[in-house]
């Protein structure tokens, strides 16, 4: 009775514990919609920012707008082409299993075949009143039992003989529908790649009509140090832009971005063609470092943050802009693709884009830059170890 009633003032206190945990599930889960919502509100503001910028860019030079589309329409149809090259790969792969198993089952069927063979060859040479003849020729009861029950064995196998042929029969018809489907997905994906070199071929040839293009009229007008001006000058507002946007977002990891100092590691291996500091034309100076690299290369983060920008910009062509906390970004510019998207979070070493000549390059390579703030710093201050090969 006292242990009954200790069990039923237990009860209230049991739907109270329950009532709290399933109240802050619900808080869980709508503190999680809440911030998805902010992080799509967020992407919606930098969408706009790039819009805006790019409408600005458009009006002040029409071969740029048409770079962009053009080095865009290249980075897709490269990706495309990664991404058929994985399913060829995984189908190839899957076809060759297919035809082990195929030719496994055939081997199998062609033993189990020759063994029916053989016993209905025994079956009739013996004859069809093999047990009639038996009865009436044996005289010994004994002897008579065990050849009754050696036919009865030996016809139990023969059956199971016919049932295993049967059901070999049934995988090979099953292996030769999965092979022919197989043989014509293979045969797809090579169509849609052949498509898709098509469009990447074009794109590429556009876009050195308009690099020609951008080079005569930079001759003609001596405009490159106002371009680079302008692309300057946009880059700092993105920057600026983006700061403000994300200023309620901060990034929190486990070590602070200042006192990495030293101890990061490079994007990318390679060479320093720029280096930070450097003079460019018309007074102004290299504002990160680029490194030379072959392209489709991949471009690693440099530590933990959230992507707040990967898109095309003037002068950067494809970039990934990092957001590290306590107003550190890192850029990676001129990239052929890019593997992520704003509002993603990466490690150190994450795959983000890979080594490209966006942005009307010459030669591919890879911009990197650390602002913190709006102030470029010097990377060879913050990064020292080479990338594992």
């Amino acid at each position: 009775m006292i242990a009954w009633r200790k069990a039923t003032l237990l009860i209230p206190q049991i739907l109270v514990v329950a009532g709290m945990a399933a109240h802050a599930q619900s808080i869980d889960k709508d503190l999680t919609q809440i911030k998805e919502q902010e992080l799509e509100q967020v992407r919606e503001r930098i969408s706009e920012l790039k819009q805006s910028m790019d409408r600005r860019a458009a009006e002040r030079d029409r071969i740029t707008g048409e770079l962009q589309a053009a080095e865009v329409l290249i980075s897709e149809k490269r990706v495309h082409l990664q991404e058929l090259e994985r399913q060829r790969r995984f189908s190839e792969k899957k076809k060759a299993e297919l035809d082990q198993k195929l030719k496994v089952r055939e081997q199998e069927l062609a033993a189990e075949t020759e063994l029916l063979e053989i016993q209905v060859r025994a079956a009739y040479t013996s004859g069809s009143q093999e047990r009639i003849k038996l009865l009436l020729n044996q005289h010994d009861p004994a002897t008579l039992g065990r050849q009754i029950a050696y036919y009865r064995y030996f016809s139990e196998y023969r059956g199971r003989n016919i049932d295993a042929v049967s059901r070999h029969i049934g995988e090979l018809q099953v292996l030769r529908a999965d092979v022919a489907r197989e043989n014509d997905r293979l045969a797809g994906l090579a169509r849609a790649r052949y498509v898709e070199l098509t469009e990447l071929s074009t794109a590429q040839d556009k876009r050195q009509q308009l690099l020609a293009s951008l080079k005569t009229r930079i001759a003609e007008e001596g405009s490159e140090v106002s371009r680079l001006a302008a692309q300057e000058q946009d880059l700092s507002r993105l920057i600026a832009e983006l700061g403000s946007i994300l200023a309620d977002y901060p990034i929190r990891s486990e070590e602070p971005f200042s006192e990495l100092k030293g101890r990061l590691t490079w994007p990318v291996a390679g060479g320093l063609v720029h280096d930070f500091g450097q003079p460019r034309a018309g007074g102004l100076k290299w504002n990160g470092v680029v490194l030379s690299a072959a392209r489709g290369r991949e471009v690693r983060a440099v530590y933990h943050g959230r992507i707040v920008f990967a898109d095309w910009l003037s002068g950067m062509g494809l970039l990934v802009i990092v957001d590290h906390g306590e107003g550190f970004l890192t850029l990676y510019g001129y990239n052929e693709t890019l593997l992520k998207a704003t509002g993603d979070w990466v490690a150190p070493g994450d795959v983000i884009a890979t080594v490209g000549d966006s942005g009307g390059q010459a030669q591919a390579g890879l911009y990197f830059e650390i602002r913190q703030g709006k102030t470029p710093v010097n990377p060879r201050r913050w990064i020292t170890r080479n990338p594992r090969s």
